[in-house]
């Protein structure tokens, strides 16, 4: 059965910092993509960045590129997503996801939990 748990969300000030950690269970996470997912009050699920299993990280979003890093740590069986210069609108659930790319595009094949990350002063 796989798991995905994410850990590291809460508030943080604006131009503050996070590091959302997400560990995988009951799979072999080296063979397969990882990414990050979030959802903001209202909105529909958008995808904001990928990893290979090459580690080449992909952020989909124009406005995360330069602030969040995708990392993966294969022995450890866990996907990071750090977190930088955050803003109000990075404000929503972020969720980790296994999944694959064919032809440059990300398929999510697992999602987990999520972990709220609230930007405030």
């Amino acid at each position: 059965q796989v798991q995905l748990v994410e850990s590291g969300g809460g508030l943080a000030q604006p131009g503050g910092s996070l590091r959302l950690s997400c560990e995988a269970s009951g799979i072999i996470m080296k063979d397969y993509a990882m990414g990050w997912y979030r959802q903001a009050p209202g909105k529909e699920r958008e995808f904001v960045a990928g990893i290979t299993t090459y580690s080449d990280p992909n952020y989909a979003l124009v406005s995360v590129r330069g602030r969040f890093t995708i990392s993966r740590d294969n022995a450890k069986n866990t996907v990071y997503l750090e977190m930088n210069n955050l803003k109000p609108e990075d404000t929503a659930v972020y969720y980790c996801s296994l999944g694959s790319y064919y032809a440059f595009r990300y398929t999510s094949n697992y999602l987990g939990q999520g972990t709220q990350v609230t930007v405030s002063s």
